[in-house]
């Protein structure tokens, strides 16, 4: 057994570990931190290669923060973990045959995406097993919270590699048979008639600190169509409900209460794209964030008629409450691109925001009813099928604060919300690979 060390591998790098690696398994630590085994670790991971017939072997591990030490469980791989941060933990075992098989299929020369390329090309003739037992300890040396984690695959200062993380994807899903050409379906912008041209929806629960900022900010847009806004107040109990009903006097402010209390966001999504008020096109606000300025609703708008598309997102700038500007800044999703953006949308972990659907597409398609992941599931569908369209200008304002229900998650919510996202992509994977298959 050989073992390497090594962060943002290159290609080149990968097959000379392949072409060295003598024993039966090759142990590569993929993270730049400290390591202790414990008690019959390696022999363990081998056991369980030797038993399931692995190409990998992952496993759980402690990590220590802080001087405190924590589990930090890892979850299972499956078709749809196709997220280049996916976490394998600080090491994994490979089986040397298997390497030097994936190696030789490598043919691009990458920079950064060396182990990506590499782990897509193992899972694609064999198991990636996850060992759901503590094997080793790890220092961690990221100590940062989830909520300013979960922005860095796009953080533009990363653009090089996430470029490379691309195409290595792009390759992996054509193998695959899920890879779609940028052939779409048209829009029909006149197959039906509403009563204003724009919605922007609002789900809310217990945010008396921001929906009143939120709502104003639309109702301060400049347009020259009519719009509204609805407000799905999912039973607050913080004086929510009372704000909404004060600034409900301006008849653009639909507030409805749900009488079902099992709603998640995507429940609050559904009640309002259904709603006989709702406008032709839907376009989403958080109830922490707000639109950058007087023009968001236009912008947005127009791109649906000038892009021919199902689905408009926009771009944002992260901020604190006070709206000072947060790192990394501008989130603008630039890595799109009308060719391969419904492909590349598989491999990141959200498509942007704002969000805006055609009112008639997004009510065939529903929202699945959870408060996470439903918006990135509903965009995977629309991108099977529609253009999505982008809007490269800042029209959303996305402030971080304390109340933020995703700003410090401990690893076990972490985990679960990977795992949903990841099943997310599985279902689509399957349902992409579907279509090649029947040649819809």
């Amino acid at each position: 057994m050989k073992i390497y060390p090594f962060n943002n591998v290159s290609s080149a790098e990968i097959r000379q570990m392949a072409e060295e690696a003598t024993g039966e398994t090759t142990l590569l630590y993929i993270k730049d931190t400290e390591v202790t085994w414990g008690y019959r670790a390696e022999e363990r991971m081998k056991q369980v290669m030797e038993a399931t017939g692995a190409a990998m072997v992952y496993a759980d591990r402690y990590i220590v923060k802080n001087g405190v030490t924590e589990k930090a469980p890892v979850i299972d791989y499956q078709l749809g973990a196709l997220r280049d941060d996916f976490d394998f933990g600080a090491v994994v075992m490979v089986r040397t045959s298997a390497l030097k098989e994936a190696a030789c299929r490598m043919r691009a020369n990458y920079s950064y995406a060396g182990f990506y390329d590499l782990r897509l090309k193992l899972s694609e003739k064999h198991e990636l097993v996850h060992i759901n037992e503590y094997l080793y300890t790890e220092q961690e040396r990221d100590l940062r919270l989830s909520g300013q984690k979960q922005f860095d695959y796009v953080d533009p200062r990363d653009y090089e590699r996430q470029k490379e993380m691309e195409l290595a994807c792009t390759e992996h899903l054509k193998v695959i048979g899920a890879y779609l050409p940028p052939r779409f379906k048209a829009v029909d912008f006149d197959q039906q008639t509403f009563e204003v041209e724009a919605s922007v929806i609002i789900p809310v629960k217990n945010r008396v600190k921001t929906i009143g900022d939120a709502i104003n900010s639309v109702l301060q847009q400049e347009t020259d169509f009519d719009f509204n806004v609805i407000v799905v107040d999912n039973h607050s109990t913080d004086g929510t409900t009372e704000l909404i009903k004060n600034l409900a006097v301006d008849e653009r402010v639909i507030h409805v209460v749900p009488e079902r209390t099992d709603l998640g966001i995507g429940g609050c999504w559904n009640m309002a794209i259904d709603h006989p008020q709702c406008g032709k096109f839907a376009i989403q606000l958080d109830s922490d964030d707000m639109y950058s300025d007087q023009h968001t609703l236009h912008k947005m708008v127009n791109a649906f008629y000038e892009q021919q598309c199902a689905m408009v997102v926009g771009s944002y700038q992260m901020t604190d409450f006070d709206l000072n500007t947060l790192p990394p800044g501008i989130i603008d999703h630039k890595e799109w691109t009308p060719e391969n953006g419904r492909n590349n949308a598989l491999r990141i972990n959200g498509l942007g925001a704002p969000r805006a659907f055609y009112t008639p597409v997004i009510r065939q398609i529903g929202f699945p009813n959870t408060s996470y992941g439903e918006d990135y599931a509903v965009g995977l569908t629309i991108s099977r099928h529609y253009q999505i369209g982008r809007v490269y200008d800042v029209v959303y304002l996305c402030r971080r604060w304390n109340g933020n229900s995703d700003a410090a998650l401990d690893a076990f919510q972490v985990n679960a919300n990977n795992l949903y996202k990841d099943r997310i992509r599985t279902w689509e994977v399957e349902a992409r690979r579907a279509i090649d298959y029947y040649g819809y």
